[in-house]
C-alpha cells in the first residue's frame, strides 16, 4: 500500500517508454550530478540483449505511473582462468519524487526479486545505495569473494542470493553489460528532446564547514567528497570508519543533509546490513 492506496505492480509496455523515461529523469536529475544519463540508459536497456523482459516492471498509484525498475544479465570474471558466472543485476530504479518514502521502491523490490527466483535466477550484483538495499538482504559483495573491475571493494558494490548457495562458488570482478557506459555527448543529445531543464545546483562541502569538526571535513575530502550529494554513494559505515566520526557525528552528518534535502544514512540502532528495517 502506498499511504491507503494500493501500488499496481506490472510488465513495462510499449506505450510506458515516453513515461518512464521521463519520470527516470526526475528521479534521477542531480541525484549524483547537476544532470542525469539514466533515461537513455533506460531506452538503450531495452534494446539490450541483456535485459531480462519479465523484470522491466512500472509501479501504478491510481493509474498514475509512480515507479519503474528493470534487470539484466551481468558476469562475475574470475581473472585467472576467465570463468564467467552469469548473474542478474538491476537499475535503474526509478521513483517519481513526489512519492519518494512511500514504499513504492519498496513494493517494486520486493516483487522483482521474487520473480527473478521464481524465473531461476540465482543472485544478484548491484551498485546502490549502501544503507538502502541491505534491507533486502543485499550485503557487501566482497564478504562473497566478488569485486569491481581491478579488484576495488567498497559498500556500494553489494550481492544478494536469491536462492541457498546462490554464490556458492562465484567469485571474481562483476562486470555489467556494455550498455551502462553511458556516453556523454549522446546523453546530451538524448536530453535534448525533453523539455528544458536548469542544471540542479549540487551543494558543496562547504555548506557544512564549522558544524563538523574540521578533522572530519578534512577526512571527508581525502574520500572524495566535494559536494554532499557524493555522499550518496558511501554508507555509514564507511563515511565514520574513513573520516573518523562516531555515532554522534555520524547523526549530526545525518541531520545536516537532510536539511538539504539529502538522504543519507541508516539512523543509529539499525545496522545497514542487518536486512531487517522495513524501507519507507
Amino acid at each position: 500500500m502506498e499511504g491507503q492506496r494500493t501500488i499496481t505492480l506490472r510488465r513495462e509496455e510499449p506505450r510506458d517508454h515516453r513515461a518512464v523515461e521521463e519520470l527516470t529523469r526526475d528521479a534521477f536529475w542531480g541525484l549524483f550530478a547537476p544532470r542525469c544519463d539514466e533515461h537513455l540508459l533506460v531506452h538503450l536497456l531495452r534494446e539490450s540483449p541483456a535485459l531480462v523482459p519479465e523484470l522491466d516492471v512500472v509501479a501504478e498509484v491510481g493509474g498514475e505511473l509512480v515507479g519503474h525498475v528493470m534487470y539484466s544479465r551481468a558476469v562475475v570474471v574470475e581473472p585467472a582462468t576467465g570463468t564467467a558466472h552469469g548473474v542478474l543485476t538491476f537499475g535503474p530504479l526509478s521513483v517519481r519524487p513526489d512519492r519518494q518514502a512511500a514504499g513504492v521502491g519498496a513494493a517494486l523490490m520486493r516483487h522483482t526479486l521474487a520473480q527473478a527466483a521464481e524465473l531461476g535466477h540465482r543472485a544478484v550484483v548491484v551498485y546502490g545505495h549502501p544503507d538502502y538495499y541491505p534491507r533486502f538482504g543485499f550485503r557487501p559483495a566482497a564478504g562473497f569473494g566478488i569485486t569491481a573491475p581491478g579488484g576495488a571493494t567498497f559498500d556500494a558494490l553489494m550481492a544478494l542470493p536469491l536462492v541457498p548457495g546462490g554464490l556458492h562458488g562465484v567469485t571474481g570482478e562483476f562486470h555489467e553489460d556494455g550498455v551502462f557506459v553511458v556516453d556523454p555527448e549522446r546523453a546530451a543529445e538524448f536530453d535534448r528532446d525533453f523539455p528544458p531543464r536548469a542544471d540542479a545546483v549540487l551543494h558543496p562541502l562547504d555548506a557544512v564547514e564549522g558544524r563538523l569538526p574540521a578533522a572530519a571535513s578534512r577526512a571527508l575530502r581525502t574520500l572524495g567528497v566535494r559536494h554532499l550529494e557524493d555522499l550518496r554513494r558511501l554508507s555509514r559505515t564507511e563515511v565514520a570508519a574513513g573520516a573518523g566520526l562516531d555515532d554522534e557525528a555520524c547523526d549530526a552528518l545525518r541531520g545536516l543533509l537532510a536539511e538539504h534535502g539529502i538522504r543519507w544514512g541508516a539512523p543509529r540502532g539499525h545496522s545497514a546490513w542487518t536486512g531487517t528495517t522495513d524501507l519507507s
